[in-house]
């Protein structure tokens, strides 16, 4: 099996058996056979392989890109410009923004791809009163998620992924958690946090380019 197979097993057997505060419903993108066939063709075109790659971790799918198209950081814009047809609503997402002008000036998609693999600290998102929802965003929700969350975080990372680094997208209550959760699972030998995609395209969008060199630096430092 390649790393694509394992990904997409993973995507399609992805269920959350947990009761979630009133009002709290999840996204689950991979039941949608027209949405997981976008999925097949994206990580066939990226992850048929049997390479190595190191982890990225966002907070958890968004509605308008990982959330709808499967593919964190990635929506329907995105998709379309990676050469995946699909008929879902052309709305943009500010993070993938950032993170698609990031992996253009790394060097491109293939040679990004070729080096690393986007997750979530919960690779299912969540939406309360039709807006998004972080999962630490309620008290009680990151304590119901820990054995979902944890699970899936031992998944990918049998896969072979790299275990010397993660880096976290989210310096503030993202990083924190997954550092905690680190700490008693040791699931990498560091974390790395970043700024958020969408921390930086919301609050410190002048700055763009400065983020994007970070990114670029901090992610070729570990890569070569």
């Amino acid at each position: 099996m390649t790393l694509a197979d394992r990904i997409l097993l993973f995507q399609k057997s992805l269920k959350l058996d947990v009761t979630l505060p009133i009002g709290v419903k999840a996204m689950n993108p991979y039941q949608e056979e027209k949405t997981f066939q976008y999925c097949i063709d994206f990580y066939k075109t990226f992850y048929d392989d049997h390479g190595q790659r190191t982890m990225i971790l966002g907070i958890n799918p968004g509605r308008h890109g990982g959330g709808i198209t499967g593919i964190p950081f990635t929506d329907p814009v995105k998709l379309e410009n990676l050469g995946i047809t699909n008929d879902l609503q052309k709305k943009r997402e500010l993070s993938a923004d950032f993170v698609y002008q990031m992996i253009d000036a790394f060097g491109g998609v293939k040679k990004f791809y070729q080096q690393f693999y986007i997750s979530s600290v919960s690779p299912l998102g969540f939406t309360k009163s039709e807006k998004n929802l972080n999962y630490y965003d309620l008290k009680n929700l990151p304590r119901l998620l820990n054995g979902f969350i944890v699970a899936c975080l031992n998944h990918q990372l049998a896969w072979g992924l790299s275990k010397k680094i993660g880096f976290c997208l989210g310096e503030g209550e993202n990083f924190t958690f997954l550092k905690k959760l680190n700490d008693r699972h040791h699931f990498f030998e560091e974390i790395i946090p970043l700024p958020h995609p969408r921390f930086i395209m919301q609050y410190r969008r002048k700055k763009i380019d400065q983020f994007i060199i970070m990114y670029v630096e901090r992610l070729t430092q570990i890569s070569r």
